[in-house]
């Protein structure tokens, strides 16, 4: 453990990380939480980190949970009023291009700040880190972004804003949006999100080797938190004993080479970018696999381009998979990570698939029962055309 990070403290938790992937990964999380909201696990959950687009699901889910109604059994009846309708509706608008062609026109905005603005227009309005839940009243939300500067994560939460070579910034007073867009600035176009802060208002932890710099304190640089972690594992893998990872990445895709020209620099650029985050994710999932195999960890991993079929619930006297592994399935993972317009069909699939391989592995490894299960969208069942 680096100096001045959280101090591993789990005593019984119960962690869920959401990966990034643009609006892919928004709607492939609605079906994890979807799933889980009605197994009862929501309110069970003491933490909840995410990146990148998994922080759009996380936060709307943070930000609307006083707006919960949870049963005896801890189920959420207005779950789906209250959180799938508005995050579906959000992503069926096109935010990417408008904020790349007024960024790049205008001498005033940039594009990763006119990403915060839709996220303001359209989700959380003029909330900040203090609207999501406080201490006892939910889950403990991180949304996590990487430093620029110092080239560490960077945890933004209702009780402080954390980079552990800066110190602490309690009670922040970021616009929800803002810490929203930080998390998912994805590079290049995107970022950097600057954060304008009070120097004096941070305060110095054990570790924290760069605070005397105010520069530091007073401007945060920030990209996308996958640049760092593309799992958000950081929190709960420290302060907690049960680990549920939802992970819409996808495996990285073979590329044909192309002559080279100075205008195709970019494609490059994106490709180097591209195949980082893959590694980093294929080690942070392998030891999390790993984890679980050797029982230092209790929890699962479900992914966008997992094979239902892994999980073997026959093996373990389990009722079948929602679906089999199909074209249909396996075409989830190839979808893009755009902040564009999604089709009700592309939406209804996502969720659809995160509902499904959710299910799977949290009967698989977690749940000692077998509850049923049906397909929150049911007009478009994961199945070939004719199956």
């Amino acid at each position: 453990m680096e100096a001045g990070q959280e101090q591993d403290s789990r005593g019984g938790r119960t962690g869920l990380a959401l990966s990034g992937g643009g609006f892919r990964a928004t709607l492939f999380h609605i079906g994890a939480l979807w799933r889980l909201n009605e197994l009862g696990w929501l309110p069970r959950l003491d933490e909840v980190s995410s990146v990148s687009g998994g922080s759009i699901t996380a936060a709307w889910l943070a930000f609307r949970w006083p707006k919960l109604d949870f049963d005896r059994h801890g189920v959420a009846s207005n779950f789906e009023r209250e959180i799938a309708w508005p995050l579906e509706k959000f992503c069926a608008r096109t935010i990417d291009v408008p904020a790349v062609l007024l960024g790049l026109l205008s001498p005033f905005h940039h594009p990763g700040q006119l990403v915060a603005a839709a996220y303001r227009r359209y989700l959380f309005g003029q909330a900040t880190l203090q609207d999501l839940p406080q201490k006892g009243q939910g889950p403990r939300f991180t949304l996590y972004a990487t430093s620029l500067q110092t080239g560490v994560s960077v945890r933004m939460r209702s009780d402080h804003i954390g980079d552990y070579r800066v110190g602490l910034l309690p009670r922040p007073k970021v616009s929800l949006a803002e810490a929203v867009a930080a998390s998912s600035a994805f590079p290049p176009v995107f970022c950097p999100i600057r954060l304008d802060l009070d120097p004096g208002d941070w305060k110095q932890t054990e570790g924290a080797d760069l605070h005397r710099f105010e520069d530091l304190r007073r401007h945060l640089f920030l990209a996308d938190g996958g640049v760092y972690d593309n799992l958000g594992l950081e929190t709960i893998a420290r302060k907690c004993d049960t680990v549920l990872v939802s992970d819409a990445g996808a495996p990285l895709k073979v590329t044909h080479p192309r002559r080279v020209r100075w205008l195709g620099q970019l494609h490059y650029t994106l490709r180097v970018i591209d195949i980082i985050s893959s590694q980093t994710r294929a080690l942070r999932t392998r030891d999390l696999i790993g984890d679980f195999v050797a029982g230092r960890q209790n929890g699962t991993y479900w992914g966008i381009a997992t094979r239902i079929a892994d999980y073997a619930l026959a093996e373990a006297g389990k009722a079948p998979p929602l679906t089999d592994d199909n074209a249909v399935t396996q075409a989830q993972s190839g979808v893009r990570t755009r902040l564009n317009h999604f089709t009700v069909a592309e939406q209804g699939h996502l969720i659809n698939w995160g509902y499904a391989v959710t299910d799977a592995a949290m009967r698989r490894h977690v749940l000692e029962d077998d509850p049923p299960a049906q397909w929150p969208r049911p007009a478009f069942p994961l199945q070939q055309a004719g199956a």
